[in-house]
């Protein structure tokens, strides 16, 4: 039986060791960097190729050798590539748990074919790959010297902080050429690769020194350094030597490495994600980047060429996805004002209130797909006060304009009617909407978030592509294909799901285009002469225990997000730090975030075909007073949000209604029962389990206002209107001042 095992076992051996991928010299000696690459194929990074400093056999320090002999495979000029008793040696270490953490069952010229030909996954850890890794070790072993092997080995290894090989080492962390390096220091070295980061001697010293003495303790074992020489180079203090300037010449130029900063952290996250090592793999990374969209971006929001910045404290974040595949093609995490690497990506950040922005997404896309809203539905902009509380909603400009078409609230971006709007949806429904749209939430929403989400300008661009494309969310990427060392490619893309009708994404994108082509539109200054588009504005106010520090119309965040067929572009401008002196977005900064996407979508036009946005055959096209509008077919009547006692104390009914040419309705008298659902609860919306209270477009917010639980629907209710005073997110709502 043994025998018949074991000719099994050499059996299978051979049957992998036949799909051994092939090894070159060349893959021997290259670094095992990761190259980065964008959509058209040029490398844009090099992770640790810092034009690394390649030493030849002959160049190596003698104890250099004998240490990552000592340490690594002391039958290195013994075995011929593999070493049966160093792997039974192993297996018995690891049980008895005698091993100093030296030795493993890997021969050093296993270690080279590994990260020359192999990913260093842990997944990829098989039978078979270990059979191939052992027989590629005995063709190396024939086709090359031992000395050549401990080179390729030696300049290959990564030491952390993104170097590789041992004389780079020396340089990044002693200043010095390795035959400069007395032998404590090229201890340290040779102990290194086993795990760079742990045994980091500037962020770790401890760990440092404990594997530097186990190096020393081996080769005074072996006998290559007396008991003496090690002790005392025990005695050197770890710290001995080491220098405070790392810089190193990255492969990649630095302009370029600035450029695309934001972008390469996504995509080493991404990779991370995927369970791909960038530091040791030697991966070939493609990505969906589009350099010169991502240069045009970055030339945009880092010169005044195109947008007066008022500080060069004000910051950006942006990301710009394409609609029809989920393609993140171009990101900008902030306003470079100096040379750091992987710096913060404000791009995906969920720490600032989405503010208006989050009306299609929570209050309208829903009313239309589950309440068959016809974009003419009267919604009512009166006196308003949350459910439950003594707060009080109000818009920038602290009046009402009654009842108005949903598309008028929405182009104008009226915050009364789309809280009311979310409140006939109900909030359960509305998260199923957003769940849809890629979001999900920690803590349960509430009608505050109706006017402002804690979301990315990636997640809100991916949202609003589906509005682009027809109902269809693609969950956004950066990576499209990776291979590995072994030349084997995993290709990457994202899979759509429908997230709504086509009649909803096609009738929020018709009221979109008002916003930047309506006269009284939030969004006039993204306006492109003849590009078909659509978008939304969104500012967030201070509250109210600060907004005497600042000027009248002042707010803390601006965002605008559009879109084409082609392209979807998310904007978010503001300060760090929005509660020190001066740093507000003032009035007439707020259009600071149209301005970018103007130029950026300006841009992206000139790349891409312009189409306009065609009716599905769900939709049904009609003229109210001059105006073209739209509802889905066979829903053409329209839903009043008059309230009484429905999920948050109220019931709907609707009216027939009259509209003028600006978008104001007058009802009248007669009226029916609504289609509309609602939802039960029982929870105020100043509940602890909300998520973070946000703003919509100058909410305003009066706590002095008494509770109700119906609503005004008097248009000329003002009368707690000079009273009130402004809160957001950092008292009890949110507030979002929309210029």
């Amino acid at each position: 039986m043994i025998v018949l095992g074991l000719l099994a076992g050499a059996g299978l051996f051979f049957y992998y060791a036949q799909s051994a991928p092939q090894i070159s010299k060349s893959a021997l000696s290259s670094d095992a960097s990761t190259r980065v690459y964008d959509a058209d194929g040029k490398v844009i990074s090099r992770l640790g190729a810092q034009n690394r400093t390649y030493v030849k056999a002959k160049n190596i320090p003698i104890l250099l050798a004998k240490a990552v002999i000592s340490t690594e495979d002391k039958r290195f000029y013994k075995n011929n590539g593999i070493d049966p008793v160093r792997i039974l040696g192993a297996a018995f270490a690891n049980v008895t748990g005698s091993s100093l953490g030296m030795q493993g069952g890997s021969t050093l010229t296993q270690q080279l074919v590994k990260l020359s030909v192999f990913s260093t996954a842990a997944s990829d850890r098989t039978l078979k790959r270990k059979a191939q890794e052992a027989w590629l070790a005995l063709k190396v072993d024939h086709d090359y010297s031992k000395p050549q092997i401990l080179e390729y080995y030696i300049n290959k290894v990564y030491m952390g902080n993104g170097v590789y090989g041992m004389q780079t080492a020396a340089q990044y962390y002693y200043g010095k050429k390795l035959t400069e390096l007395n032998l404590a220091q090229l201890a340290q070295l040779a102990g290194m690769p086993q795990s760079p980061v742990s045994y980091d001697p500037i962020k770790y010293p401890q760990y440092a020194k404990k594997r530097r003495d186990l190096v020393l303790q081996s080769m005074a074992k072996s006998k290559v350094i007396t008991s003496e020489q090690a002790q005392q180079a025990q005695a050197t203090s770890i710290s001995s030597g080491l220098v405070k300037d790392h810089s190193l010449t990255s492969a990649t130029s630095a302009h370029t490495t600035k450029v695309v900063d934001a972008y390469l952290k996504q995509v080493y996250q991404e990779l991370k994600n995927k369970g791909y090592n960038t530091t040791t793999g030697g991966l070939k990374v493609y990505t969906n980047l589009d350099m010169g969209a991502q240069k045009r971006l970055y030339n945009i929001v880092n010169t005044n060429n195109y947008v007066n910045f008022p500080s060069s404290k004000f910051q950006v974040g942006s990301t710009i996805v394409n609609p029809n595949n989920g393609k993140v093609v171009a990101m900008i995490g902030g306003r470079k004002t100096g040379n750091v690497t992987f710096g913060l990506n404000r791009a995906v950040q969920t720490d600032r209130s989405s503010a208006s922005t989050a009306k299609p997404l929570m209050d309208y896309g829903p009313a239309i797909e589950y309440l068959y809203y016809p974009t003419y539905e009267p919604v009512k902009d009166t006196a308003f006060t949350y459910p439950g509380t003594t707060k009080s909603l109000y818009d920038w400009d602290r009046k009402y304009q009654g009842t108005i078409t949903m598309r008028k609230a929405l182009y104008e971006s009226r915050n009364i009617p789309a809280v009311r709007t979310l409140q006939n949806v109900g909030i359960k429904k509305a998260t199923t909407f957003l769940n849809g749209l890629g979001m999900s939430f920690d803590k349960t929403l509430t009608l505050q978030n109706g006017i402002g989400l804690y979301i990315s300008s990636e997640q809100e661009a991916a949202a609003y592509a589906a509005f682009a494309n027809g109902g269809t969310y693609y969950k956004p990427y950066l990576v499209s294909k990776v291979v590995t060392q072994d030349g084997k490619a995993h290709n990457y893309t994202s899979t759509g799901k429908k997230a709504m009708s086509s009649a909803t994404a096609f009738m929020l994108t018709d009221m979109m285009k008002d916003v930047i082509t309506n006269e009284n539109g939030s969004g006039r200054s993204a306006a492109i002469s003849g590009l078909y588009q659509a978008g939304k504005t969104g500012t967030d106010s201070y509250p109210d225990d600060y907004a005497d520090k600042v000027p009248d119309g002042a707010t803390m965040d601006s965002w605008f997000t559009g879109y084409t067929k082609n392209y979807a572009v998310s904007v978010w401008t503001g300060y760090d730090k929005q509660f020190q002196t001066g740093h507000y977005v003032s009035e007439s900064q707020t259009s600071i975030a149209q301005e970018i996407y103007k130029y950026e979508m300006s841009y992206l036009a000139q790349q891409s075909p312009n189409s306009n946005w065609t009716a599905p055959s769900t939709v049904t096209e009609t003229k109210q007073n001059g105006n073209t509008e739209y509802y889905v077919t066979g829903h053409a009547g329209t839903v009043s949000d008059t309230t009484s006692t429905s999920q948050y104390g109220s019931t709907n009914t609707t009216s027939s209604s009259a509209y003028s040419s600006n978008g104001q309705v007058t009802t009248n008298s007669s009226s029916r029962t609504t289609t509309s659902t609602t939802e039960s609860s029982t929870s105020k919306e100043s509940s602890s389990t909300e998520q973070k209270p946000t703003g919509g477009d100058d909410d305003n917010t009066d706590s002095s206002t008494t509770s109700s639980t119906t609503t005004t629907s008097s248009a000329s209710s003002t009368s707690t209107a000079n009273s009130t005073s402004e809160t957001n997110n950092h008292t009890n709502t949110a507030s979002d001042a929309e210029s």
